[in-house]
């Protein structure tokens, strides 16, 4: 994988999250009901510029049972909102508004029957992300979808 800077100024804060990292997914016991499968998945999971850095694109999943998945994020320069556009390999695809200061990574997205949020937090050395995705069908009451974990491994 190239090293490359994020082009976009904008862009700049998430230079933290380029590069390789572990990935291991614990579902809620309601969703791993719905899900099946291993109630813990792991996988390697990346973050690269493309474009020549004007874009960052999260790549995760594809091995050892980790949903196959797409995240291409982008930033208006001038609100300072982050926009990104999900697609997986089961064709599905999505719209998050994003934001990431002081550590702290959010997600989310309101759309009518199925809400989402997620948050995570880098650790001080900048090696590992603490998260946990929530959803909701209301959009007022929450509950935990599964918790997320990375490591950075180069």
């Amino acid at each position: 994988m190239r090293t490359m800077v994020a082009l976009n100024p904008s862009l700049k804060p998430l230079e933290v999250l380029s590069g390789r990292w572990d990935m291991e997914i614990r579902w809620s016991l309601k969703s791993h009901k719905l899900v099946g499968g291993p109630a813990t998945v792991r996988g390697a999971t990346r973050f690269e510029w493309i474009e020549d850095g004007h874009f960052l694109v999260h790549h995760q999943g594809g091995t050892d049972g980790a949903p196959d998945a797409r995240w291409l994020m982008g930033r208006d320069e001038t609100s300072g909102e982050y926009s990104v556009l999900y697609a997986d390999a089961r064709g599905v695809s999505r719209v998050y508004q994003m934001s990431f200061e002081d550590g702290v990574w959010r997600l989310w997205r309101k759309a009518p029957g199925f809400n989402q949020r997620f948050e995570g937090r880098l650790s001080t050395d900048s090696r590992t992300i603490e998260a946990h995705w929530q959803k909701s069908e209301d959009g007022k009451t929450w509950e935990l979808d599964f918790d997320l974990k990375y490591v950075k491994t180069d």
